[in-house]
Order: C-alpha cells, then structure tokens, then sequence
C-alpha cells in the first residue's frame, strides 16, 4: 500500500510540475496534422518566435507580478506609450538609437514606480491602479502621437526586432533536410549542455537537503524530450536564417529572471509574499520595497516589448499594444501561476507564450477566423486555472500522498527556507496571530 501511495503521489507531483510541458507538446503535435506540416517548417518557427518576441518578454514580467499575488492589466498602454516615446526621440527629435533606448526604457521603469506606489505604499489593489493605468497611457500615447503613426525607426532597432544573425562558421550538409548554419547548431548544443548541467545540480541539491525528486529514469527522459526539443528547433532555424535576435534577447532575460526568482533573496521574498503576505510581513521580509520594484521591473519590460513591437512593424501606432495584457497574463497562468500568487516560473510563463503562439499560428494556417482563435484560447486558459485548482483541492482534501501536497514557495527555489515563514493552504498550517508585541502560531 505505501509502494501504491508513493507510485500516486510520484505520478500526481509529477503531473503538476510537467503537466504544462505535456500539454504544449500535444498541442504541436495537433497543429502540426491539422496543417500538414507546415506548422513545423523553417520559416514558420522563426516567424513564430520574431511575431510573439514582445508578448514573452511582457510574460516574463506578469508572472513575476502574479507569483506576488497582483496583477497588471496596463502593460499594453505602457507598450504604446513607450513605443511613442521612442518612436518621438528616434524620428523626430533625431537623438542617437542606443540613447533613445535607454531614455524610453527609464520612462517605462518610472512608470512602473508611479504604479507600484500606489499599490505598495498607498494600498490601492493593483487591479484598481492597472485599470487606471491602462487608461491613462492609452491617453498619453494619442497625446504624444496625436493620433498618427510616427515611422520608420533606425536601421539597427529594426534589426533587434526582425533580425537574425549572420552565420559565423559556415554551413553543414544534413542530408535530406539541406545546409544549416553551424554556429546555431553549436549554440543548441551548448543550450542543452546548460539543461542538463543545471537540472541534474538542482537535483542534487533537493538530494542534499531530504526533497522529493524524480526516479533517475523519469528524469534521464526529461532531459532527453528537453534536449531534443531544442535541438529540433535549432536545426529548424539554422536552416531557415540562423537564430533571431529577439530570441537571444529572450535567452538572457529567461537566465536572469529564472535566477533572480530561484537563486536569490529578492526572488525568495516575492515567492513568500504571493504565499502569504502576514506571514511574509511578520517574518521581516519588507513588503513594501520588493512590491514596488517588482511594478518598477514590469514598466522596464514594457519599455523594451514597446520598442521590439514598434521596430518590428517600423511604426509607432495608437493602437499599439491592444490586447498585449491579456496575452501576458493568459501565458502566465497557462504557464503555472497559481491564481492566489506564491507559484508559478519564468520558464512555465514562457512556455505558456508558446502555446498561444502555436495556437495563433496554427489556427491561422488551417484559415480559422480570427473569432475562433480567442475561443480556442479562451478555452485553454480556462483549462489551464482549472487544473491548477482541482491539483490544488485534491492536495488540500488530503487524496494524494504526502508529497503531492502543494509546496510552499521554497520549493521552487532549491533551497531551505523556514517552514515557518509560510502558512495557510500552501503548507496546511494556521497563520501566525499576534497578541500585544509577541507573535504566535496555533496549533
């Protein structure tokens, strides 16, 4: 019976973490019959990735938002106010690229202080101050823009958004599939080194400190899917015309954000906070200042999504960044974060921008209308949170084994923190309560 419960709770833990993994190889896999193929050839893979660059580097910064228990519904507004002010500085008043850039990317991070101030300091819900936002900097863009397009941009920032890379080393003969770009290969190679490196560490780690872990036969299965994964696509765009710019643009941004939120103290804070404020609060961790610089990193954020999305289409338009909010947030719940906050990972979030991606794409290649394309995504987001919950009702209700229970958020950072800190349905213990200055915890 405890080979039985183990075997369950394996499969159940399991389940959850890769369930997203799973779900997003099947929906490749569906597309890729529906259109005979085409889903998967060269140049629909780089388009996919060049197309969606801004709407991932937006999920980067949501899921962070989300994981500490808010939202953020003004991103798009702040993608076209910032694609304005670019679009200003570059073309009409001339100023150099790369000091426009940095201008426009300390507007979005001033834009996100304004907002995390309020939400932080002032104690507005961030769904209130967003809201606002949303508005407010749809005004300020037809304000800057006066209701009119303002193009072309520079030379180089077009390049950062549709570029590629030259090829460095040459071509190599893969048979039947024809030449491909060397140094793309090479770079996948190394990109799958880093996988498994990393994940085989991090196992070592939960080892080290008593955590649950995969078998040794699951996990060599993960890393062979991953590796082969990436090293697909990689061959797919070394064939077509090297590697994007704008994806290792996204490489970088996954590396930090993924170690920020897992190997640093900040990133510990934001998972505790999302896991239970008065805990976090009266654990000493400081809410205020990491709630405020985690809006002050999405305005960032916004601010480079504007200037990709306004160099892509060489133009900054009005009606820039309509929508942009709902896919950010959509990719992040497809990805795994938890609706109440305290879960949820970069690389969950990015993968939940990829599905949308396929879903666009596909829908678009089988000739579906565009009504049909937010059905079905609609549908999968729904899917998405309610699996979330039955996982998290079925931990809570006691049906899976011990380890299927839902971890509280050091989990998701491969080092100990107090069991203390975390309270509530996350860890199934009552919240510590104060009575005058002392702090205590029921039992």
């Amino acid at each position: 019976m405890n080979q039985l419960s183990t075997v369950r709770g394996l499969l159940t833990r399991n389940l959850r973490q890769s369930g997203i993994f799973i779900a997003f190889a099947l929906i490749i896999v569906l597309f890729t019959v529906l259109t005979g193929g085409q889903l998967l050839v060269p140049q629909n893979i780089s388009n996919m990735v060049v197309q969606n660059s801004y709407i991932l580097i937006l999920a980067i910064g949501m899921v962070v938002i989300i994981i500490a228990g808010h939202i953020d519904l003004s991103v798009g507004s702040v993608v076209a106010a910032t694609g304005a002010i670019a679009g200003v500085l570059m073309v009409q008043q001339n100023v150099p690229w790369p000091l426009a850039v940095l201008i426009t990317l300390i507007v979005g991070g001033l834009i996100g202080a304004w907002q995390g101030y309020w939400v932080a300091y002032f104690g507005i819900p961030a769904f209130i101050v967003t809201l606002a936002g949303m508005l407010i900097f749809r005004a300020v863009t037809l304000i800057v823009l006066g209701n009119q397009g303002i193009g072309p941009f520079p030379g180089p920032v077009r390049t950062l958004s549709n570029g590629f890379l030259p090829g460095f080393m040459g071509n190599v003969g893969l048979g039947p599939l024809g030449g491909a770009d060397i140094f793309t290969l090479l770079v996948a190679i190394l990109v799958v080194a880093g996988i498994v490196f990393t994940q085989w560490r991090s196992r070592t780690g939960r080892q080290k400190y008593g955590q649950a872990v995969d078998a040794m036969p699951l996990f060599l299965a993960k890393m062979i899917l991953a590796g082969g994964l990436v090293l697909a696509i990689a061959v797919q765009l070394a064939r077509f015309k090297n590697l994007p710019y704008v994806l290792i643009l996204l490489a970088v941004l996954v590396m930090a954000y993924s170690t920020l939120a897992g190997r640093t103290v900040f990133g510990r804070h934001v998972y505790a906070i999302g896991g239970n404020i008065h805990a976090a609060s009266l654990s000493g961790i400081k809410v205020k200042p990491v709630t405020f610089w985690i809006f002050v990193n999405m305005g960032v954020l916004s601010a480079l999504a504007g200037i990709i999305f306004a160099g892509r289409l060489n133009q900054a338009g009005p009606t820039a960044g309509n929508g942009f909010e709902l896919d950010a947030i959509a990719a992040a719940f497809i990805g795994g974060a938890a609706v109440q906050g305290g879960v949820g990972r970069i690389v969950g979030a990015l993968t939940g921008g990829l599905i949308i991606a396929v879903i666009n794409s596909g829908m678009s290649l089988i000739g579906s209308p565009s009504e049909r394309v937010q059905l079905v995504k609609g549908l999968v987001l729904l899917a998405a949170v309610a699996f979330d919950i039955w996982t998290k009702r079925r931990a809570a209700s006691g049906k899976g084994s011990k380890g299927d229970r839902a971890a509280p958020p050091s989990s998701y950072l491969g080092v100990p923190v107090p069991a203390e800190m975390f309270s509530g349905p996350e860890t199934g213990k009552p919240a510590p309560t104060t009575t005058g200055s002392a702090v205590t915890t029921p039992t």
